[in-house]
Formats: C-alpha cells, structure tokens, sequence
C-alpha cells in the first residue's frame, strides 16, 4: 500500500505498526464523502467537531507506544475509532474511552461490525479507568493541557505512556514510569503536534 510506504519514508520502522496499518481499512472510519482522501497523509473531520488523525501521527504515536502483543493499552479518545483500530490490529487488549456520546454510539458498532473487539466505554478520558488498571501503555489521542496525574497512576511501573501536552500547540511527550515516586519519571519529547483539545472533566457513567 502506498500509505505504508510513505509512512516508512518518514522513518516509521516498527514492522508491527507499519503491518497493522496495512490490515486497517482507514477510508471506513471516515464520511463517505471524504473517501477519496482516506489514505493521503492528512487528519480529516470527523462529527462533534473532532478530527481522525492523519496516518503518520497514528503511525509515529503507535510506535512511540513500543507495546508488544497482549499487553493492556488504555486509549484516551477513542473518536472514530482508526487508531483504536491499529492497536487492535498490533494484538494489544485495548480500553477505549470516550467523552462524545454521539461519536461512542457510531465508533463501538463500527469497530464491531469491523471484527475489532476492544472494551469501549463512555466516560471522562481524564479519570481514565482505575478499576481495569493498571495499564502496561497508555495512548491519548487529544491534547492536554498538562500530563493528567489519575492516567499517569493508572501506568504500572515500567509502562508508558504516549501524549499530546499544550493548549494552542502541543509537544510529544513520551513518559517512563520507572517508580511509585512523582520523580520516578523518564520525559521524552517528540517535537511539536496539534491536536483537537481533551475536554473538560465530566462525571459519565461506565457502558
């Protein structure tokens, strides 16, 4: 597939992730009308005013992850539910949480009728899900103003975890957690990213 190609032009080498993304039909999680620009390296509109990233960034943040198959992956912002879709594809047991009510009623049977079975849930990405964690990886998929604390204490010790932080612009922050203490933290950036904002903290029930 071309898009694979370009996505190992600009130095994408995990083969894990360049084959998952090879598998996932991405022009299936767009409106029809947008068809024709599915595989183009760009992030498209998707409803309640976000967006899918484009591949690159769903490439880059999924071999930031450096998940190995069976692990428990929480992603934050689960939107159309491509990227959920990839980590499927890479064998992970994925937790998917999202705030947008219309967008978790399209994304959970779409990923069903797709024969992708992660565990969806409607919720507030800024608790997370304590009560299936901890997590060996943690995936947000929205940009943050700061490194939201109750995700980072649902990581094990040893997990990572991939995420946007900034208001206008974001940085890449890739985070090792080595220990329990607040310094037992390993930041690694990226270089600067834009994503759609993570909302604000909502009190949803668990679907």
């Amino acid at each position: 597939m071309e898009m694979v190609k370009k996505l190992g032009e600009k130095g994408i080498s995990d083969q894990r992730v360049l084959t998952a993304m090879s598998s996932v039909p991405r022009h299936l999680f767009l409106e029809t009308m947008l068809d024709y620009m599915a595989y183009e390296d760009r992030a498209l509109p998707i409803k309640c005013g976000q967006t899918i990233s484009q591949p690159s960034t769903v490439a880059f943040q999924s071999e930031l992850l450096d998940a190995s198959p069976e692990m428990k992956v929480l992603e934050v912002g689960t939107g159309s539910g491509y990227q959920t879709a990839v980590l499927c594809a890479m064998g992970l047991k994925v937790y998917t949480i999202e705030r947008q009510k219309e967008l978790y009623d399209i994304t959970k049977p779409r990923l069903e009728k797709l024969h992708y079975r992660p565990k969806c849930f409607l919720g507030d990405g800024y608790k997370g899900l304590p009560e299936y964690g901890p997590f060996d990886r943690i995936l947000v998929t929205c940009g943050a103003p700061e490194v939201p604390e109750e995700l980072l204490s649902q990581l094990k010790v040893g997990g990572v975890m991939v995420v946007p932080v900034g208001n206008e612009q974001q940085e890449m922050l890739r985070i090792v957690k080595m220990g329990e203490k607040p310094s037992d933290i390993l930041q690694q950036r990226y270089g600067n990213c834009n994503f759609v904002p993570m909302l604000g903290k909502l009190d949803y029930g668990k679907l």
